[in-house]
């Protein structure tokens, strides 16, 4: 039995398995199946941003209750792979962090009392669907008063051995302060962005930097808590370490793996990374990386924002995120903004999101990504594996086959016109099939 569900401009979510046919062929020139299996996939999941949860406080209870099912329900979207900041975000509803007494190198005056209104609560209302929800967290920026300018934007974290232990410090009171809250922080990220010195909260990291801060003082402040937390190398959001160009900073593109290559090459920081994720430009170097260091897991820990149009044309450019991200390796793909009202960003810049709630109506809408995103997570579940393919959908179209046996095809018709389709098992003929594709739609299968 095969399973079409199929999304247009026009149509959102419609079943045509009725016009599924058989072929019982065991090659296809569109897309077929190569007898290769990659990596398993931990699952896909969204960003908590208290710009997500404000808005959500104005609408209904019931439309309250529907968005957080439809997100995390696992017979939903089943996000079951999610993110959350440490502290103020580019989506937070102002900057802040937990302690901006200067000089508390001791924590003392450490508080999530902040998050306990906002992040926290989110968090819960996702645990209700997910109990066994895994959660990375990422800052964006250290407490101002550690950092040169004293500011939550732009900057860098001031490399003294007193700021380091404190600043490992306040990570992992984060990482025991959520737990306190029923939060399980499985990963932490080290920075978001190393490379974005921005007008939202940032930091600077330079490879060394970055290399000393784990090997010599947050992976011992994490062993000497007894946290099982892992560390992760990232969020990477490029190629190359930044490099003053005269004029500002600048990123060098010459050498895609070597911001990675300064820090896993020496045994004592590589001793305490478990995994790299990358995001925007670091699709670029993802490639590299894996096969570089195939050992090492890599994930996608933000899909690319947009500008707040939420158009199909950017939904498609979303599609072809994913079918790259994985197809280099990634083991989750994770979006942003999953809820945003209609009004402008805290900093200027608005971002599209798979709900909108607008804000003088309180509209619900869910918006062309929400369709890209249901498509790949609804079907393809928590340990899923990639499987191999070849044919001229391949830019277009990727497989799976799910913990259950079920192969899951997701395909895309980026083109104005139908186009017909047909996908091969070569191990399987009863999975042969064809069916014509709807202009600029996407489609999941599910072949038992």
């Amino acid at each position: 039995m095969t399973t079409w569900i199929a999304t247009t401009p026009d149509a959102k979510l419609v079943d045509r398995s009725a016009e599924v046919a058989a072929t019982g062929a065991t090659a296809a020139a569109d897309l077929q199946l190569d007898g290769n299996e990659y990596q398993a996939l931990r699952g896909f999941g969204g960003c908590f941003n208290e710009l997500g949860w404000l808005p959500l406080q104005t609408v209904t209870e019931a439309e309250r209750d529907q968005i957080i099912k439809e997100l995390f329900d696992p017979e939903e979207m089943n996000f079951t792979f999610n993110r959350a900041p440490v502290a103020a975000n580019d989506f937070a509803d102002h900057w802040y962090s937990y302690d901006e007494v200067e000089g508390d190198y001791d924590m003392e005056h450490f508080s999530v009392g902040r998050d306990e209104e906002t992040l926290i609560p989110y968090i819960h209302r996702a645990q209700e669907w997910q109990p066994d929800m895994r959660l990375f967290s990422s800052p964006w920026s250290p407490p101002t008063w550690m950092k040169r300018p004293k500011a939550y934007n732009y900057g860098r974290l001031i490399q003294t051995p007193e700021n380091l232990k404190a600043y490992a410090k306040y990570l992992v009171k984060y990482i025991q302060a959520y737990a306190e809250h029923g939060i399980t922080v499985n990963q932490l990220h080290v920075q978001n962005e190393v490379f974005a010195d921005q007008k939202f909260p940032s930091a600077l990291w330079d490879a060394e930097a970055l290399k000393v801060f784990i090997r010599d003082y947050l992976g011992p402040a994490f062993d000497e808590a007894g946290l099982d937390t892992d560390i992760w190398l990232g969020t990477l959001n490029g190629p190359e370490d930044m490099k003053w160009t005269g004029g500002g900073y600048g990123m060098a593109l010459n050498n895609y793996n070597r911001f990675v290559d300064n820090i896993l090459f020496d045994d004592g920081a590589r001793h305490y990374i478990k995994g790299i994720a990358y995001q925007w430009a670091g699709q670029n170097c993802i490639a590299r990386t894996h096969e570089s260091w195939p050992e090492i897991e890599l994930i996608q820990s933000e899909s690319e924002c947009g500008d707040g149009q939420n158009t199909w044309e950017y939904a498609e450019y979303v599609f072809h995120l994913i079918n790259h991200y994985f197809r280099n390796g990634a083991t989750a793909y994770t979006y942003w903004n999953m809820i945003l009202d209609d009004q402008d960003s805290t900093w200027g810049w608005w971002q599209n999101s798979l709900f909108t709630i607008t804000a003088d109506t309180h509209e619900v809408r869910r918006n062309p990504e929400y369709y890209v995103m249901r498509h790949f997570s609804k079907y393809v579940r928590p340990g899923a594996v990639l499987l191999g393919t070849t044919g001229h959908f391949n830019s277009m179209a990727i497989a799976f086959r799910n913990p259950d046996g079920t192969v899951v095809v997701v395909a895309q018709n980026a083109l104005e016109n139908e186009m017909p389709f047909e996908f091969a098992d070569p191990a399987d003929a009863s999975r042969g099939l064809k069916v014509t594709l709807a202009p600029r739609s996407f489609n999941t299968f599910v072949l038992d």
